[in-house]
């Protein structure tokens, strides 16, 4: 099989997506997704979660443990491991990818255009705004898989969490971030599956009421996950942690 994309749509809470992602759930309840829910690693942050998306470490092992620890991650990661084994790898992500993965800090006139083999996540589009439309973002990530057919492409928009920052979890806003991404999900998950693709979707963490998602709660840390285009039999991670192997396995790799 030896691709795959993940998408990861921040600040998605798995409230927000049983109720507003109409599109994910029509193909659930079609069979032609999986669907399970996680519990977000601790602490609830983006960055550390992010470098345990791309590692399987929880943020205990990775060290890193707040959104201001700018460094790249201490060991492999499933962009690196890619590389190693001679596959191509691209994202269209926020910039803390590109100092996860990449380089940090990330200095947006080297960094926010990525064309490098030498480097980890080798075709890259960075973002560094929160308020990044994610119309563009899909535009962005479509734009590099038609341009360099990679096998692991990294699809990290941000507008449901920008959404719940400033408006609350419960606001019409947070949900409308959450319907606007679900039409752009039925508008792209056709075309990658139909190129062959399985597609990870999931989040890093949730949001609660206030626009926060620091304290570890349900609302902070509920998080969904789907999986289609893979086979019937592929086991779904019962943690974060899993996330990871889970993509290196559709990748054709071995996950130590």
């Amino acid at each position: 099989m030896n691709r795959c994309i993940l998408v990861l749509l921040d600040g998605l809470g798995a409230a927000t997506a049983r109720r507003h992602m109409g599109f994910l759930a029509a193909l659930t309840h079609g069979g032609m997704t999986r669907h399970t829910e996680l519990t977000a690693e601790l602490p609830p942050l983006s960055r550390p979660i992010y470098a345990t998306l791309v590692t399987g470490l929880p943020p205990l092992e990775t060290g890193i443990l707040r959104n201001e620890d700018a460094r790249t991650c201490p060991g492999p990661t499933l962009f690196s491991r890619a590389r190693a084994a001679g596959l191509t790898t691209a994202a269209a992500a926020y910039h803390w990818m590109s100092e996860l993965c990449n380089r940090a800090p990330f200095v947006p006139e080297r960094d926010r255009l990525c064309d490098d083999a030498r480097l980890p996540i080798s075709h890259g589009l960075f973002y560094s705004q929160d308020a990044y439309p994610d119309d563009e973002l899909f535009r962005d990530a479509e734009a590099l898989r038609l341009r360099h057919a990679p096998h692991l492409l990294l699809v990290h928009s941000m507008g449901i969490d920008h959404a719940g920052h400033r408006a609350g979890a419960d606001s019409r806003a947070s949900r409308d971030a959450a319907r606007a991404t679900d039409a752009l999900l039925a508008a792209y998950l056709p075309r990658w599956l139909e190129a062959g693709y399985p597609v990870l979707i999931t989040s890093d963490h949730g949001m609660d009421a206030d626009g926060s998602h620091t304290d570890p709660t349900p609302a902070a840390r509920r998080v969904p996950l789907w999986l289609a285009g893979a086979p019937g039999d592929t086991k779904l991670p019962t943690r974060q942690t899993g996330i990871a192997p889970l993509a290196a396995r559709l990748l054709g790799l071995t996950w130590p």
